[in-house]
């Protein structure tokens, strides 16, 4: 072994680290479309190019994202703001509103030059609710859907009126969000505006658990998984769009434009590639997940090239000059001003029940665990 090998080492871990940063540029393209704000997203389940968003305006857009077009465009899909869309299957679409409907698309193209169903095109179904809508989606086989208002409701594609109210017995909030889960298709989630997170199970009809978490400190709007499940994007109204990685709390890949407007919703691609962003300026944004990935063909030499340079980053990590290097990222001025505001009331906050922990009878009063301040209450 060479007596500087280790030190060549570490100059090329810098060199790759240095190199990753310059190359960070993971804006790819924007989608317009909308007049208003993109309230929500989601993507088709088999396929990598189709995604539908809904805006405050009422217009529903199904966008083509490897071409740039849309499939469908509806301008007056509901009156006022859609609040949720998601892909029942791969040729139709359900959307809910504050219109209190929820309506049943076909997404299916007319010609065959790609141009989508027409702005005038109707909905094939329509669910009449009693209240507002403010989320939806669909079951992953079954023709089932869940929609969140004041309650939680299970409609069937084949009845008008739901089949199943889900609510808790203590529960009085409205719910912001309903989701299914892939993996035991038959468990349903739900966030309510009172911070809570309750879990249904749809073969009983009742409510299984339910839990008080600790709120947010921004205005955190929206959030998605990776389809891997190794990172999850999440966006607010700091004007940003943050990435962030499993097992890694800080330093998470910051996207932001001179241009964008408050996040209202983000969304991984099926190929975990990409995320999309929707704001309050109307445009839907397309972003690297890996802000310094190459796009395009890349040669096996080259790919060698990039695999050793990762492997260095990961070996060299923590290494003071390579480790601040790779964490460095630039941020608007106003999130950074306010991001030192927090760390300091966080710091005080802590000195102060450290304080007053010390000062205290032994044994009285003992320190919680951060990952138990979460959670602040939970009911079953």
């Amino acid at each position: 072994m060479h007596p500087f090998a280790r030190a060549r080492e570490r100059t090329r871990a810098l060199n790759a680290a240095k190199i990753e940063r310059i190359f960070a540029k993971p804006f790819v393209a924007a989608f317009e479309g909308h007049g208003e704000a993109v309230e929500t997203m989601s993507r088709r389940p088999e396929s990598l190019n189709a995604i539908a968003s809904g805006g405050w305006d009422g217009g529903l857009i199904v966008h083509d994202i490897s071409r740039g077009t849309h499939m469908l465009r509806v301008e007056a899909a509901h009156k006022g703001k859609i609040s949720g869309v998601c892909f029942a299957d791969e040729n139709h679409l359900l959307s809910c509103g504050v219109d209190r409907n929820v309506k049943l698309w076909d997404t299916r193209q007319v010609d065959e030059n790609g141009a989508g169903p027409s702005e005038s095109q109707k909905p094939l179904s329509i669910f009449p609710g009693k209240a507002a809508f403010n989320s939806i989606d669909h079951h992953r086989s079954d023709p089932l859907f869940a929609t969140a208002s004041t309650i939680v409701q299970v409609w069937d594609e084949t009845k008008s009126a739901p089949i199943s109210n889900l609510t808790f017995p203590t529960s009085t909030e409205t719910i912001s969000a309903v989701r299914f889960n892939l993996s035991e298709s038959s468990v349903l989630a739900s966030i309510g505006s009172d911070r809570t997170f309750t879990l249904y199970d749809i073969r009983t009809g009742k409510a299984e658990r339910r839990v008080v978490m600790q709120a947010h400190v921004a205005a955190v709007t929206s959030c998605d998984w990776s389809p891997t499940g190794l990172e999850f994007v999440s966006g607010g109204w700091d004007r940003t769009v943050r990435v962030w990685k499993q097992g890694v709390g800080t330093q998470p890949e910051v996207y932001h434009t001179k241009r964008m407007q408050r996040v209202t919703s983000t969304l991984f691609t099926a190929d975990a590639r990409f995320v999309l962003s929707g704001s309050d300026d109307g445009n839907v944004r397309m972003w690297k997940a890996r802000a310094s990935e190459k796009l395009g063909i890349i040669d096996a030499r080259e790919r060698a090239a990039i695999e050793y340079r990762d492997t260095l980053k990961e070996r060299w990590k923590f290494d003071p000059e390579v480790g601040k290097v790779s964490r460095t990222r630039h941020v608007p001025k106003p999130v950074y001003k306010a991001s030192q505001i927090k760390r300091t009331m966080l710091d005080a906050q802590r000195v102060k029940e450290e304080r007053r922990r010390k000062h205290t009878r032994a044994g009285e009063s003992k320190p919680k665990a951060e990952r138990k301040k979460v959670v602040i209450t939970e009911q079953t």
